[in-house]
């Protein structure tokens, strides 16, 4: 470590901060706090639990998002705070402009994104200096189906509140071919209702428990109205809505319902253009042609 190399470090820990301030300061003034998550809150929240060593790996530095014991100390983007110590900053910066050898951080994997257990300095540093990758102990935590890694970034609560849902109809083990995520956290009550009301239908024919209710509704009628807004396109222009908007809205307002709930067999492409209609928002061709049919 060179003298030179150790006193730019020192330079560009001094901007660093000064952007630090800035960063947070925006933050603060929009309600959007610039502070990295809490790894200790997020396990919490979303009630994970398992977790399993996975090795050394290169991971994108850009996907960290969060620390476990320091993440008051740097913003969201890992620029430093004046609580860090300036001269460790200044040194690691000073280390690796000279290539010296470093050892790979510690992290946590919930999802695609990365909370640091050990290195927040060398991810200080090294986004910094403008570094993709970096060398990683992972362990990854077990994450429920259908979390949207954006969801965890920039909405704690919705995350929070689509985990509580999922936990109450058991189906955090479920395959993600098709997420239930809602756009409007208060609207899971009116989605379990209409898992209440699946359940009710099939208990009176075959007896089942709530469970095992929800997996038949996945199946046999989620997925199928799923994969059929996937056929035509159907969101592509709906931006910030999801296909479990989606699905709520046509149930709630096609008057045949009770043929979804009773197994009959239910064109749903009908309501997909009344949907994109009413909010003003294009028809895929492919879809009029299927309505004209």
């Amino acid at each position: 470590m060179s003298t030179f190399e150790y006193l730019m470090g020192t330079q560009r820990f001094e901007s660093a901060t000064m952007r630090a301030f800035w960063q947070g300061m925006i933050g603060h003034l929009r309600g959007k706090p610039a502070q990295l998550l809490s790894f200790d809150e997020v396990k919490t929240r979303l009630r994970l639990r398992e977790e399993s060593y996975k090795g050394l790996q290169e991971i994108p530095v850009k996907d960290i998002v969060g620390s476990v014991g320091r993440y008051r100390e740097f913003t969201r983007t890992f620029l430093p705070k004046p609580v860090v110590n300036k001269e460790r900053w200044s040194r690691i910066y000073a280390e690796m402009m000279g290539n010296a050898g470093l050892p790979p951080i510690e992290v946590y994997q919930v999802g695609a994104v990365y909370f640091v257990r050990d290195g927040n300095h060398r991810v200080s540093v090294a986004r910094e200096l403008g570094q993709t990758l970096i060398q990683a102990y992972v362990t990854q935590i077990d994450t429920p189906f259908g979390l949207s890694d954006l969801m965890l970034k920039s909405n704690m609560d919705a995350a929070e509140a689509y985990m509580a849902f999922l936990d109450q109809i058991g189906l955090r083990r479920m395959p993600e071919e098709g997420s239930l995520q809602l756009s409007e956290p208060s609207r899971y009550s009116d989605l379990l209702g209409h898992l209440h009301l699946h359940w009710a239908v099939l208990c009176e024919t075959c007896g089942c428990d709530l469970e095992s209710a929800v997996a038949h509704w996945y199946e046999t009628v989620y997925l199928p109205a799923v994969n059929l807004m996937r056929e035509y396109h159907v969101l592509r222009h709906a931006q910030g809505r999801t296909e479990a908007d989606m699905y709520l809205w046509l149930v709630d307002h096609l008057q045949e319902i009770e043929g979804c709930y009773s197994g009959q067999a239910l064109d749903l492409k009908p309501g997909m253009v009344s949907y994109l209609e009413k909010r003003k928002l294009p028809v895929p061709e492919a879809l009029l042609l299927a309505v004209a049919v």
